[in-house]
């Protein structure tokens, strides 16, 4: 059993970053009822449920949240619950009666998560948004790119996931922990800018020490520095290096065919020269005959995996660091624990009865009261 086993969560229907942390929580043992929308919002992006990979590891109710009858099982189901997800636009949740003085009216107790781009609070609170817009606003998308070209966006992992999503969870848990001590729950205001400017904080200190200029493509570890970069090989994949260290760029030197002390003074003085020796290097064999090369060795090289040769790469397949579920690979529950070991996620594409959704969160009588009192559709 997960780490999380007994921990209940209500999660309310959005997109990104909400339901991601809500599977995070769901892999490690939590028992997550999703309350849905009866009818299709239009947000997102449209796939098969099987493809929804952040909605896998819990059960599904839908609901109409206008509907009287639906809001008073709603109510029910916070009176059961620790921990509150939702990710609408703020004052959404309070129009609905369930905002946080009237969750908290019902049950002190209760860890409220609330997931937005922009926060909750400040000018832009009410705006809609994406990503790509939040860490825009940061300076993070500023920072990513080679120099002298666009901005690059980062997939979504940057905003969404890793200033949204893991700052949700480690806000949620850390209230937790805090209610141990005190009773009672609190608010988690986990804003996508307020992540993403936390994500940048080195970024930032290298900036203001000097270390880094404001320029993208210039630096340490934005692809500038060519030690820290890809390159193109013979069978036209990549490698990646990043021998950031004297000690392992000398053996990358080594297994270059070198001479060690030559290249660290081109590493330190001449990255211009350095950058057109290690492309000419690379670029005569093919990557997985560089990957033997440099196999045993601290040289920090790797060849740049496609998604699908990543799922076939030796070390993850030694790790088990893919599942399949319905037929589509994808990533294991993570982090790895060495007693509390979570059971397989139950798949996106699951079905439920309303009744079954609901089993683990109020006794039969009070399920069969508000089915007959028309709380969902049948």
């Amino acid at each position: 059993m997960g780490p999380l086993q007994g921990l209940n969560v209500i999660e309310f229907p959005a997109i990104g970053p909400a339901p991601f942390c809500a599977m995070l929580l769901a892999d490690l043992g939590a028992n997550v009822l999703r309350l849905d929308r009866e009818e299709d919002a239009k947000l997102g992006i449209e796939r098969p449920r099987k493809f929804q990979i952040a909605n896998r590891g819990r059960k599904v109710l839908k609901v109409d949240l206008k509907n009287a009858e639906a809001l008073k099982l709603v109510r029910a189901l916070i009176d059961k619950a620790d921990v509150l997800i939702e990710g609408f636009r703020p004052g959404v949740m309070e129009r609905l009666g369930l905002g946080p003085d009237d969750c908290f009216a019902r049950n002190p107790a209760l860890v409220y998560g609330r997931m937005t781009g922009w926060g909750q609070t400040g000018p832009l609170s009410a705006a809609a948004g994406h990503d790509i817009n939040y860490i825009a606003l940061t300076g993070a998308l500023d920072a990513i790119g080679r120099k002298d070209a666009p901005p690059t966006p980062p997939l979504n992992l940057l905003g969404d996931y890793g200033g949204g999503s893991l700052y949700l969870a480690l806000g949620v848990l850390s209230a937790l922990w805090e209610r141990q001590s005190s009773g009672r729950g609190q608010v988690v205001d986990a804003a996508i800018v307020d992540g993403a400017l936390s994500l940048l904080g080195s970024h930032i200190g290298m900036v203001a020490a000097g270390i880094s200029s404001r320029t993208r493509g210039t630096n340490l570890l934005d692809s500038g520095a060519p030690f820290y970069d890809v390159y193109a090989c013979a069978d036209g994949r990549w490698i990646a290096v990043g021998a950031i260290e004297d000690k392992f760029f000398s053996q990358l030197a080594s297994k270059l065919g070198l001479d060690p002390e030559a290249a660290l003074k081109q590493k330190r003085s001449d990255w211009t020269a350095l950058r057109k020796t290690l492309a000419e290097k690379f670029s005569a064999r093919s990557a997985d005959a560089w990957q033997s090369e440099f196999d045993g060795t601290d040289c920090c090289v790797t060849v740049v995996n496609s998604l699908d040769e990543a799922r076939n790469d030796p070390h993850l397949s030694a790790r088990h660091a893919f599942i399949e579920l319905d037929g589509v690979a994808q990533p294991a529950p993570a982090p790895r624990f060495s007693r509390s070991i979570p059971e397989a996620p139950r798949s996106p594409a699951a079905s439920n009865t309303a009744e079954d959704a609901l089993a683990d969160w109020l006794d039969p009588g009070a399920i069969e009261d508000f089915r007959t009192a028309g709380a969902w559709k049948i």
